[in-house]
């Protein structure tokens, strides 16, 4: 099947935006990984690493801190940062609990929450990209390609939620950021 969707998957560029970031490379370092232990969060008000439940701190803060700690492969403080998130049910915290949990090689839990996140926002691309990413890794392309054509018809040409499934179902390797 890949041999087949190859051509046509590869009218379309390949540019690698960040998930989540409007940038086009991954999360760059700060303190938050530099500097920071124990699912810490640096705080630049503050100017020291906090506990990520700290009032000072707000959810846009924590969800840079998550995706800056799943990059650099600290899974466990990823989750408890997520932890400290305000609202357990908004779209993007289930796509980065699936994100960390997919990551740890949980596949299946990474699922359940890619589908929590798509129940709740149907047009989360970001969460159809890496869970068609994971389904990819698995050799099920067939239900990666089902999730690139929901990108697709959800208005998602050209982003990198697009872009990046493509690329795993043209290589077989998902992205890590």
């Amino acid at each position: 099947m890949r041999r087949l969707l190859a051509p046509a998957l590869l009218l379309f560029p390949l540019a690698a935006f960040a998930a989540g970031s409007g940038s086009d490379s991954p999360p760059t370092p700060t303190e938050t990984t530099t500097t920071c232990t124990d699912g810490m969060v640096f705080d630049a008000d503050l100017g020291k690493c906090v506990e990520p439940e700290v009032e000072s701190l707000n959810d846009d803060q924590r969800y840079r801190a998550v995706r800056e700690l799943a990059y650099a492969g600290r899974l466990d403080d990823a989750l408890r940062v997520l932890a400290s998130m305000g609202d357990q049910q908004d779209d993007r915290v289930l796509t980065y609990y699936g994100y960390v949990h997919r990551a740890r090689g949980d596949f299946e839990l990474g699922d359940s929450y890619y589908l929590q996140a798509i129940d709740a926002n149907p047009d989360n691309l970001l969460a159809r990209s890496y869970m068609g990413q994971g389904l990819v890794i698995r050799g099920r392309v067939d239900e990666a390609y089902a999730q690139l054509t929901q990108i697709r018809a959800r208005g998602g040409a050209g982003t990198w939620p697009e872009q990046a499934l493509v690329q795993a179902i043209l290589t077989g390797h998902d992205t890590s950021y």
